[in-house]
């Protein structure tokens, strides 16, 4: 039987998904209303720096992450401070997603901001109306409860994995799956 998610959870995609956007991807989900849904995949570390997309910013090695294959000409941010930065939106506990670009930019030019703080994503993840409710019936993901310290501090490589694991259970022996049946 699925369930329908809720704003802050996360969405864990089936081992065997088959859709390469989401392979093994672990998304939150930043809004689920009956106009759609959108959320970010958290464990889609990409080649490219903070520095290359604001050249004014004194944080150079600071990864981007690719939030999924909607408009990935925009760029989406997740955080754990709060009221430092404006027009955030509390997605989860310890967890705010957007607010004012340029606060975070001078909080990261002056330092006040940690990589562990904020994660930066190019793209999102993107459903139409009914279309999330569809893919839950049809069990192409797994929820799961988080919270900001989590997302924000576990590693990208075993991020997956960590998720199923931490759910306990059967989702524990599903992290085990291995990419490709045929190599087990």
């Amino acid at each position: 039987m699925s369930q329908t998610p809720n704003t802050g959870k996360l969405l864990i995609a089936e081992p065997f998904m088959g859709d390469p956007n989401f392979e093994r991807s672990v998304v939150l989900l930043c809004e689920h209303n009956e106009e759609g849904s959108f959320g970010l995949v958290l464990n889609q570390q990409t080649e490219i720096t903070l520095k290359e997309i604001w050249e004014d910013t004194s944080f150079p090695d600071m990864p981007l992450y690719l939030g999924g294959p909607v408009e990935k000409n925009t760029l989406h941010f997740i955080h754990s401070l709060g009221e430092l930065i404006p027009e955030s939106i509390l997605v989860a506990p310890n967890l705010y997603w957007g607010g004012d670009y340029e606060q975070v930019r001078s909080l990261l030019n002056i330092g006040k901001i940690q990589e562990n703080d904020i994660r930066f994503f190019i793209g999102y993840s993107g459903w139409g109306a009914g279309q999330l409710d569809h893919e839950m019936k049809r069990n192409a993901w797994m929820i799961s409860e988080t919270d900001g310290d989590f997302i924000l501090k576990t590693p990208v490589k075993e991020f997956w994995r960590s998720v199923l694991k931490k759910m306990g259970g059967k989702y524990k022996a599903i992290s085990n799956y291995p990419t490709d049946p045929r190599l087990n």
